[in-house]
């Protein structure tokens, strides 16, 4: 139980609590905590591979295919292509294969998260030769009853999301091996049971948990969607409500014309809000039904998480859990991917723009208990740069792009998995240390509002430039923080803030974290550096780390505030490239400490022991 008492700013559109919070609910299982995490779809059979991870050593990979791509792809030639590139072809083949690999893995004490594809299913009812293909050959012809049970229908059609007209719902978009996408529903029972015999089959493969992807749905009518979305409006909504707000005098007979997910926030209404709630829940239930209850039945503690988009904070168009109720946001999850897809592997300095996931990963701290995150930025040039955000935020690095393969990468990547694993206090379970809040507007979000999301990225990237110490919390949930409250439904521009915050003379190229260490010794400061030679093309993602080509910072000046009754006994400086610790001067008056950070390259730590 913490005790906090938040600073009354009503009259400048600040927000106000204070009360006790408990961290954790008795229901939650035991934290899984880690610092170090590596992801790859592709090369993973590399003969390097297992060199790179004992030299890395990181804490868990993310590594191999066990759903809907290794049963739709695995025993044929277009395996070997995206998205899961298996290393050879076969049910028994690839089954061998991952097994062997997770012991190895496993022997070099990493935890192994396979990722199952839940929807996304590859092939045709009838293939070019007559006869089913990808998906559709699997479950009609090889489905093994000793391996997965009895299949749960005869005819894999009645497992597929449908249109309106009853057709399945498929897309040419990727046509891996000539073959169409297809889709299965969440909502569908039986499907779920498919998924079932999958994660059983994973988990005998040696896997520790299950990173699980492609989890949205799309405008669905069959049977079981259609019913669940009546049963989700009676359960919210009197008929007479019903027939005021939506137009719908009778549920039971009412036939929509569509049911939508993700939809353009500029066509939202409430109805389709309704909807892509709905969405967002029942496949949230489905995930807890085949992960959560099922899986953690076979495996106690089974690592379970999702691949979830969030790019540059898309809502009502993007991010998975947008309409999520609180109560359900990330409950019971191990640990979350968000991927920032195209909205920051690129910087244009002169601009403003550092292409940095800082408030995407504050959001997710706040909204997730501080459990392990990690972001996916597609970044294969700023290692460096991708790595120390996320360190210095309470993150997992470093979420994609882990490129082992080139060897200026992989000293990067293991010089800067190295310095975590040696400092490994600092991060571990540690908490932010903040001195304002800015809630993150979900609320408006679920009234249709995301021109307030604007407004927090704007509010929050200037209090970046600032230096400003502050976290974010959802403003749907009671905020576990103290200080200063930042309400972007309230205000538009930031107020006059007040004089006592700490100080950082640093460029607006650098970002400034702080956080306490969970045995609460020392609070740490993180300085993160993007400043580079940029590349000639405007606003490119580079070739690799040849060109992250950072620009030192020559010094930072600190002015910080201590908490009350704190004494300052040492402070310490490192970085990767140097990663013995030095000893900073500084000077301490009552609840005020000054010193100033060196020169560093990209990453810098200075750790405040307390006496």
């Amino acid at each position: 139980m913490r005790s906090r008492l938040w600073l009354i700013l009503l009259a400048a559109g600040f927000a106000l609590t204070a009360g006790n919070f408990d961290r954790l609910t008795a229901a939650e299982p035991q934290r899984f905590e880690f610092t170090r995490l590596i992801a790859h779809w592709a090369k993973y059979n590399d003969p390097g591979y297992l060199p790179f991870v004992e030299e890395a050593r990181p804490e868990v990979a993310q590594i191999g295919f066990y759903g809907a791509h290794f049963w739709s792809l695995a025993h044929t030639p277009h395996g070997k292509g995206y998205p899961a590139h298996f290393p050879v072809q076969g049910y028994a083949e690839c089954r061998q294969w991952f097994a062997n690999m997770n012991r190895e893995l496993h022997k070099r004490n990493v935890k192994v998260v396979g990722h199952m594809n839940v929807k996304f299913l590859v092939g045709d009812p009838a293939g070019k030769k007559g006869g089913p293909s990808g998906f559709f050959d699997f479950y009609q012809n090889r489905w093994d009853e000793k391996q997965l049970g009895p299949k749960p229908v005869a005819n894999p059609l009645d497992l597929l999301e449908k249109n309106r007209d009853g057709k399945p719902i498929s897309s040419g978009q990727y046509s891996i091996g000539g073959m169409k996408e297809y889709w299965g529903c969440l909502s569908n029972p039986h499907w779920r049971t498919v998924l079932k015999a999958w994660t059983k089959h994973g988990i005998a493969q040696g896997l520790d948990g299950f990173m699980v992807n492609y989890f949205y749905r799309h405008d669905c009518h069959c049977k079981h969607c259609v019913a669940g979305f009546k049963k989700s409006l009676s359960s919210r909504y009197t008929p007479k409500q019903l027939a005021e707000q939506f137009k719908i005098n009778n549920l039971k007979s009412h036939e929509f014309d569509e049911i939508v997910g993700w939809h353009d926030p500029k066509k939202s209404t409430p109805l389709r809000r309704e909807m892509l709630r709905f969405s967002q829940v029942i496949n949230k239930q489905a995930f807890d039904e085949v992960f959560v209850k099922y899986g953690r039945s076979l495996k106690p503690n089974l690592i379970v998480a999702q691949w979830n988009h969030l790019g540059n904070f898309s809502q009502i168009n993007g991010d998975e859990r947008c309409l999520l109720p609180s109560a359900m946001w990330g409950k019971d999850e191990t640990y979350l991917w968000y991927s920032t897809g195209s909205a920051a592997f690129f910087t244009d300095l002169e601009a403003g723009i550092l292409g940095e996931g800082t408030l995407q990963a504050r959001y997710i701290r706040g909204a997730f208990d501080d459990k392990p995150f990690t972001l996916g930025k597609y970044e294969n040039t700023r290692i460096r740069v991708a790595i120390s955000e996320l360190a210095a935020n309470g993150g997992a690095p470093m979420g994609f792009y882990t490129r082992f393969t080139d060897p200026a990468a992989r000293k990067e990547i293991a010089r800067y998995y190295r310095f975590l694993s040696q400092h490994d206090d600092v991060y571990r379970g540690n908490l932010p240390h903040a001195e304002v809040t800015l809630l993150f507007p979900r609320s408006q979000v679920h009234a249709g509002d995301v021109a307030a999301v604007e407004t927090f990225k704007t509010l929050g990237t200037e209090l970046l430039n600032r230096h400003v110490l502050f976290d974010i919390r959802p403003d749907d949930s009671q905020p576990d923080s103290s200080g200063i409250i930042i309400d972007p439904s309230k205000i538009s521009s930031l107020p006059k803030l007040p004089a006592s915050l700490s100080k950082f003379d640093a460029p607006k190229t650098a970002r400034v974290s702080a956080n306490k260490s969970k045995s609460g010794k020392e609070l740490t400061l993180h300085f993160v550096n993007y400043n580079r030679e940029e590349p000639t093309k405007k606003r490119s993602a580079g070739g690799g780390i040849k060109d992250e080509k950072p620009i030192p910072v020559n010094r930072v000046s600190v002015d910080i505030q201590i908490p009350d009754g704190k004494q300052v006994a040492t402070v310490h400086f490192t970085t990767p490239e140097s990663p013995t610790p030095v000893a900073l001067k500084f000077q301490q008056t009552k609840n005020r400490l000054t010193f100033t950070v060196p020169k560093f390259l990209v990453y810098a730590v200075t750790r405040l022991k307390w006496k």
